[in-house]
């Protein structure tokens, strides 16, 4: 295994004017929260919403919100999307003690109309061109999510976590106000170095595109770049726990290391030991020492 890495990643001139036209786009759609009472999915210590807001586009989403019974404000944790069609409700144990929001951002299940995702074939919707690629919208809806929780009064907004992939990082980033962010695995770190040393997905979406059209492989990478987590790390100021894989890993210690080096918030980088109790209750760990009352 290499000493060191170094990441091939090119920021593009107009990275920050990209996504400041992104967010100004977001800011002029209004959100137009809808609370619905989710009976079936509340317990005796929580009380969870059918929660719908408009992002770019403008597009209806759809998340699970759950407040947990009691007075607040309480911290909460947003799940941000993932590369995964179906969306399920938060974990019971988070639930008892967090405002916990599990969004379905579009493309996913719940928010699947006008348009329905496939798997594997989301991650190369539009990515001819920055600005039209899915993922422009789906770092939107994870912005907007975002957005909502820190205009709710049962919500501490000195206390949001963000547990997720890319879109936990990115959102981050783009809404410094949130204060830890648990994240793994951000496929769009590196894509160009990193994707043709793997198999697995999103990652081989990218593969596969490069090998089925080979003149436009360049103006693929190049739409990839605005999304590398590595140029938006100065931004990221939250205390972020970085899950890696053991050494024979295609996102490892030695791998990762460029990128908690850029982020301008403390970074933790965890080893994953392979167990999945052990790792889960170490995450829980951290999770809980981030967000005391």
């Amino acid at each position: 295994m290499p000493e060191s890495c170094t990441p091939r990643t090119d920021q593009p001139a107009d990275f920050d004017a990209y996504w400041e036209a992104v967010l100004a786009e977001l800011d002029a759609v209004p959100a137009a929260p809808t609370l619905d009472p989710n009976p079936i999915r509340s317990t005796d210590f929580s009380t969870c919403y059918s929660l719908y807001l408009t992002s770019l586009g403008p597009y209806r989403l759809y998340a699970y919100y759950s407040v947990p019974r009691g007075d607040g404000p309480f911290p909460a944790i947003l799940h941000t999307p993932g590369y995964a069609s179906v969306v399920t409700q938060t974990p019971f144990e988070e639930r008892q003690r967090y405002v916990s929001m599990a969004l379905c951002a579009r493309g996913q299940r719940l928010s699947d109309k006008p348009f329905a995702a496939s798997f594997p074939g989301l991650a190369i919707v539009g990515i001819d061109e920055p600005a039209t690629y899915i993922y422009r919208g789906i770092v939107a809806d994870t912005v907007r999510a975002i957005d909502f929780l820190l205009g709710r009064r049962e919500v501490d907004a000195r206390q949001i976590t963000l547990a997720g992939g890319d879109t936990a990082l990115l959102g981050a980033a783009l809404r410094p106000d949130v204060s830890a962010v648990m994240t793994a695995d951000p496929a769009f770190y590196d894509a160009r170095g990193l994707a043709p040393r793997t198999g697995a997905y999103p990652q081989e979406e990218w593969n596969e595109y490069e090998r089925t059209y080979p003149d436009k492989a360049r103006a693929m990478w190049h739409t990839l770049s605005y999304f590398d987590p590595l140029s938006f790390a100065p931004r990221i100021k939250a205390d972020v726990r970085l899950s890696v894989g053991p050494g024979g890993a295609l996102f490892n210690r030695t791998t990762a290391e460029p990128l908690a080096r850029a982020m301008a918030g403390h970074v933790d980088l965890d080893e994953r030991t392979g167990y999945g109790a052990l790792d889960y209750r170490r995450a829980i760990f951290w999770r809980d020492a981030h967000a005391q009352s």
